[in-house]
C-alpha cells in the first residue's frame, strides 16, 4: 500500500528520481524551458514552484535550502563557455524577482501534438511563465472580471465624450431631436 506517499515513482529508485529531478529543474531554471513527458513535467512543476517560492524570500537560509535542493553548480552557454553565474545566483537574481507580486503559477504545461517515438510518451513544453503582472492586474483574472473592466472602461469614455460635449447641443432649442411625446398619466 502506498498511504501517505506523495509523487509518482517513475520507474526509478529514490536517488534516479531525485537526480532527475535536480537535473530537470536545472534546465528549466537555466533555459527558461524544456521538453519532456506530461509526468515528469507534472511532477517537476511541484517542485520547481517550490523553489521559487522559496528563493523569492531571498535571505541566507533560503539560499542554503535551495542550494541543498539543487546541488548547485556552474552555468554554461550554448557554446560551452562557462558562464559567470551558478545556477542558484540565477535563480536568485533573475527568475525570483520576477515572480516577487505573482503568489503562485510560476510555470505552465503546454502539451504538444506529437508523441515521443519510443514508446508514445506524451510530450509536452514545461516553461516559465513569462507574464510579471500578478492575477487580477489586467493581464490574469476571470473573464467575469476582464468583460467588467471592459465595461467599466466603456462607461468612463462615454461619460468623458459628455463632458466634453457643449451645453448648446443638449439644449431644447436644438431642432434637431424631436421633444419626447406625453404618454398620458404614466410618470417615470
Amino acid at each position: 500500500m502506498r498511504h501517505r506517499m506523495a509523487g509518482k515513482q517513475l520507474s526509478r529508485n529514490t536517488s534516479h528520481r531525485r537526480a532527475l529531478r535536480r537535473n530537470m529543474a536545472a534546465a528549466l531554471i537555466q533555459y527558461g524551458a524544456i521538453r519532456t513527458t506530461e509526468t515528469k513535467a507534472k511532477q517537476l512543476r511541484r517542485f520547481v514552484e517550490k523553489l521559487i517560492t522559496t528563493a523569492k524570500k531571498n535571505t541566507l537560509h533560503a539560499r542554503r535550502r535551495v542550494k541543498a535542493e539543487l546541488c548547485d553548480r556552474r552555468l554554461y552557454d550554448d557554446d560551452g563557455e562557462l558562464l559567470e553565474q551558478t545556477l542558484v545566483q540565477k535563480l536568485f537574481d533573475e527568475v525570483a524577482p520576477r515572480y516577487a507580486q505573482r503568489l503562485g503559477g510560476y510555470t505552465r504545461i503546454i502539451k504538444l501534438a506529437e508523441r515521443r517515438i519510443g514508446d508514445a510518451g506524451r510530450q509536452v513544453l514545461l516553461q516559465l511563465v513569462e507574464e510579471e503582472t500578478p492575477h487580477g492586474g489586467g493581464g490574469g483574472g476571470s473573464r467575469r472580471k476582464k468583460q467588467a473592466a471592459k465595461r467599466h472602461d466603456a462607461v468612463a469614455a462615454m461619460a468623458a465624450d459628455q463632458v466634453a460635449e457643449p451645453e448648446d447641443a443638449t439644449s431644447k432649442d436644438n431642432p434637431a431631436e424631436p421633444e419626447p411625446k406625453n404618454q398620458g398619466n404614466k410618470q417615470d
